[in-house]
């Protein structure tokens, strides 16, 4: 039976699996499986930003070896 919302997971006892009850080792540690992503995303904005920062400062280097920032 569902409950007035709807949601099943108010009506099933804490042990089942659609409940909130335990769910094994998956659930006793939470913040575990969220970093791992977390490290991937992190190492790829700090790669992005090197990429950026390198690609800038080559542009500046070429522009000035070129002349672009000499007196006109």
């Amino acid at each position: 039976m569902t409950g007035t919302h709807g949601s099943r997971a108010e009506d099933d006892p804490p042990g089942s699996p659609d409940g909130n009850g335990d769910r094994g080792d998956a659930a006793a540690e939470p913040g575990v499986a969220r970093r791992g992503p977390t490290w991937v995303i992190l190492a790829v904005v700090a790669a992005a930003l090197l990429v950026c920062c390198c690609s800038a400062v080559l542009g500046l280097a070429l522009s000035w070896s070129a002349g672009l920032f000499g007196p006109r």
